[in-house]
């Protein structure tokens, strides 16, 4: 077999009703006529280069020399297995309705109407519009209405020629690709009034019962109708604050897009429009790595439930640098993107403020500045603690990052640490500090001149009288 055949198809024709195929083929000037399928390699045959243009003009040729060309049915088979497949046919055409014998003729059937149609829409094009129709696109332009895009003022050569991105995609690459537009310019004509609308909205596709597709209007809006239901779903307090901050709510919920039909999705916030956007929990696809980085099973099971996961060294070939970031699945961008407005640092920060600081230690109940002090790093004193014996006593305590639990210190545990730069002291309870482990006044018993206890903050009324005597004396003293 020549090696060429092997990019090849071969082009075959049949009469409805008849079980007889013949080769299809064309000469030089044109003219179609059908042979005998003897010999797969004939050079006269119509050999198809599978990524060749020669259908659309022999079924042009055909239509116009062949008074009926209905009755006829074409079939294009692989050039390396000709025969074979040439047998299969005419043993199908025996009993078409039998359904692996209908299957095996649709795989190998063309429809000319196709090929006519393409090339129809191919004339009056300019160059700009014939490379466009050669991209390969996820929705046949052909199948666009784009007569009422242009209500809005917009055609599909300016979508074309729009948004034009760092890989080279053009809002109508988006557009064709089940994705929203970026913002364009559009102008919409309201009843009674006499000079149009003019805002920027967002387009997308939406598919017909007959297959077509008409374009959707997303216009901005002002900010995100949080507080209505969507489509039956109720945003609690805590879904609010997940859309205005991420973009995604964080969760799946059933959405009734049909009455009495509940659908599981994913709802994320078109940041360009405000706009609450769905997407279909169950055709949610979960790579296996993300930015080089393996995904284990939980980070998996946390994206389906539409949840952040953190994940650290993600590469980034713009950057040539690595970062880490909370990742989520985004509705509206249908992809799985990062997000850093709450990072695992700044969380771990808040758990550190709101939990990791007890509000008591071994029964004595930790004050406000207390607590600060401690989430600063800093050794704080604390009195009125009882041991098991019933015995008052006091100390120093410091918060363990790591463990989230307390240190604590003894008075002559903590000069020495101080001594060796061990602890940070704590500013707030300088006055406390003296009086309680140093022995020194505070302004309340800066006159009394007998030691204090430790834990001593007020004089007591033997020391209060002392006090008091004092200050006559000296008040005496001076007015002579």
């Amino acid at each position: 077999m020549n090696e060429n055949l092997k990019a090849q198809d071969v082009l075959l024709v049949r009469e409805k009703g008849s079980n007889e195929l013949n080769v299809a083929k064309m000469d030089k000037d044109g003219k179609v006529r059908q042979s005998k399928p003897d010999d797969s390699e004939n050079p006269d045959f119509l050999k198809i280069d599978r990524q060749g243009n020669i259908l659309e003009n022999f079924f042009e040729n055909f239509k116009r020399q062949v008074k009926d060309p209905t009755r006829f049915e074409f079939f294009r088979v692989p050039a390396e297995k000709f025969n074979e497949v040439v047998q299969k046919l005419q043993e199908a055409f025996k009993n078409p309705e039998k359904p692996e014998n209908k299957e095996f003729l649709d795989l190998h059937r063309i429809n000319p109407e196709d090929f006519l149609k393409k090339q129809t829409q191919e004339q009056g094009k300019t160059p700009s519009q014939t490379q466009t129709s050669e991209k390969s696109y996820a929705i046949d332009p052909n199948s666009v209405h784009w007569d009422k895009l242009e209500k809005f003022g917009i055609t599909r050569e300016t979508l074309e020629k729009t948004s034009i991105a760092k890989d080279g995609t053009s809002n109508l690459d988006k557009l064709l690709d089940y994705r929203k537009t970026g913002l364009v310019a559009v102008s919409i004509q309201i009843e009674g009034e006499s000079s149009p609308l003019r805002t920027d909205a967002r387009f997308s596709l939406r598919k017909q019962e007959d297959g077509s597709f008409i374009p959707a209007i997303h216009p901005i809006r002002h900010k995100p109708d949080l507080d209505s239901p969507y489509f039956g779903v109720k945003f609690t307090d805590e879904d609010k604050k997940n859309l205005q901050t991420t973009g995604n709510l964080g969760r799946v919920v059933e959405a009734e897009f049909r009455q009495g039909e509940k659908m599981p999705v994913l709802l994320s916030l078109d940041k360009l429009t405000n706009e609450i956007v769905a997407f279909r929990a169950d055709r949610l696809k979960i790579p296996d790595t993300y930015k080089g980085v393996q995904l284990n099973e939980e980070q998996k099971q946390k994206f389906g439930e539409g949840k952040a996961v953190w994940i650290e060294n993600l590469y980034s070939p713009d950057k040539n640098k690595f970062y880490s970031a909370n990742v989520q699945f985004n509705a509206d961008t249908r992809s799985f993107t990062p997000h850093f407005n709450n990072d695992k640092k700044q969380s771990q920060k808040q758990d550190n403020e709101q939990k990791d600081v007890q509000k008591t230690f071994r029964g004595k109940e930790l004050t406000g500045e207390q607590r600060d002090s401690l989430r600063e790093g800093k050794t704080v004193h604390i009195s009125g603690l009882v041991d098991k014996k019933g015995k008052g006593y006091s100390g120093y305590i410091t918060l363990n990052k790591e463990t989230g639990k307390m240190n604590f210190m003894f008075p002559k545990q903590y000069k020495e640490a101080l001594a060796g730069g061990k602890v940070i002291p704590d500013d707030r309870h300088k006055t406390q500090v003296a009086v309680n482990s140093e022995g020194k006044t505070n302004e309340a018993t800066k006159n009394v001149k007998v030691p204090l206890n430790k834990g001593q903050m007020q004089p007591t009324r033997k020391q209060a009288e002392k006090q008091k005597q004092g200050k006559q004396k000296k008040s005496k003293r001076v007015k002579m």
